[in-house]
């Protein structure tokens, strides 16, 4: 083997020459150092914990009631007046209430500008829900002073220019108007920038919620319109009936492309799906708010008819608990664990965000298509959303612990 020479030229003796003294001249500026302590905190993570934090403090500074169409608006902020994450118009948060002993989790869509967040301000509206479990409880019993738990902003019902037409058509039902309420302002005050035609269906005029707030936004903003579709009665200025195929198409841009945006009430989803699907969209064109898990899952296409009304033997496992607790074929397996008083995570409640996300050790469950968002790879290894999943056999679930 014949040897390697190597020649060093005078400058690559001075670089070696550096580097042999680099350790000497690193402890020399180590000494001459003062000797404080070292601080953890960083601003570019208090700034990512600013605006994704893992809960929110809040508390309920104005609650307005919105007459006849039977809904409220609670006006949150942070005690300590401090700025809140900003959102894209159309995100919701979720809220964590404490409800007879166990929590419960509801999203409600931001329905102010997301100009208001760096000034410390968040609102959501709330419905009246006649035999409902949360709803009616938050308008009868929060008040003014009252202090809720949140999440940040979540959710992906905004618009995204790479991906949605610069004209939208948007379909609202009852308190689905929330999200669009929120575009609206973000329209006004120049946040977002697209054209959007709201079609809004309400039962009547008197039913028609945020209708003087909608329709000062379309006076003094060019890029928004609203058409207002009355379905139990008729008057002038009004469409009347349902927001079909043919409405929709009154309305569209003629000749150019557009995307449709939905959030409303179950039966409005079922409703206008075949409705939509005329339009003859390429899927990346149809945006729908996440829709919220049945609550009649035996309507469903694959529900076993044979299972309904029946009771199954949950066991959860949680950290080092396990507990055993009964759960209904026609409720979502998280519903059962919040109803046993166990601290489950939960956002969304309708399979989309995944931040429920547990592994089905044992048994089967029935997930309704619309609602089966998993990833192929918890598919795979067992995953599952307790949110949108029904128990079909007796359950061996682990859980885990609580994030907020």
């Amino acid at each position: 083997m014949s040897e390697l020479n190597v020649k060093v030229g005078l400058i690559g003796k001075f670089d070696m020459l550096k580097f042999k003294n680099m350790s000497k001249a690193r402890e020399k500026a180590i000494q001459a150092a003062p000797a404080r302590e070292i601080s953890g905190v960083f601003p570019i993570n208090e700034n990512a914990k600013a605006l994704h934090p893992d809960y929110l403090e809040l508390v309920i500074d104005d609650i307005i009631d919105r007459g006849t169409a039977q809904a409220k608006t609670f006006v949150l902020r942070r005690p300590d007046g401090k700025p809140l994450p900003y959102f894209r118009a159309g995100q919701y948060i979720s809220l964590k209430l404490p409800m007879d002993g166990s929590f419960v989790t509801r999203s409600y869509s931001l329905c102010c500008s997301p100009k208001e967040a760096p000034g410390g301000e968040y609102d959501i509206t709330v419905r009246a829900n006649p035999g409902g479990f949360v709803a009616d409880r938050l308008l009868s019993e929060k008040k003014i002073g009252d202090t809720v738990i949140a999440s940040g902003p979540q959710g992906f019902f905004y618009y995204e220019d790479l991906r949605d037409e610069k004209k939208v058509i948007g379909l609202a039902g009852g308190s689905g108007i929330t999200p669009f309420l929120s575009m609206a302002y973000a329209l006004r005050d120049g946040t977002e920038d697209f054209e959007l035609t709201l079609l809004y269906g309400s039962r009547d005029e008197a039913s028609i919620l945020f209708k003087d707030q909608l329709d000062a936004i379309a006076a003094s903003c060019p890029k928004f319109k609203v058409v207002h579709v009355l379905s139990e009665e008729e008057k002038e200025g009004y469409e009347s009936g349902f927001i079909t195929a043919e409405l929709i198409q009154k309305y569209a841009p003629a000749g150019e492309k557009y995307s449709v945006f939905l959030c409303g009430p179950e039966a409005m989803y079922k409703f206008l799906k075949p409705e939509i699907a005329k339009l003859g969209l390429p899927e990346r064109l149809f945006r729908r708010k996440l829709i919220d898990v049945t609550k009649t899952p035996w309507d469903c296409e694959g529900y076993p008819q044979e299972l309904r009304g029946r009771s199954f033997q949950l066991t959860v496992r949680q950290g080092a608990q396990e507990c055993v607790i009964p759960a209904s074929a026609d409720e979502p397996v998280l519903v059962a664990v919040e109803r046993a008083g166990i601290k489950a995570p939960s956002r969304c409640r309708a399979g989309e965000c995944g931040w429920c996300r547990s592994r089905l050790l044992e048994g089967t469950v029935f997930i309704p298509q619309e609602n089966e968002m998993r990833r192929w790879a918890d598919v795979h290894y067992g995953y599952i959303h307790p949110c949108c999943s029904f128990p079909t056999s007796d359950l061996l679930l682990e859980i885990p612990g609580e994030f907020f």
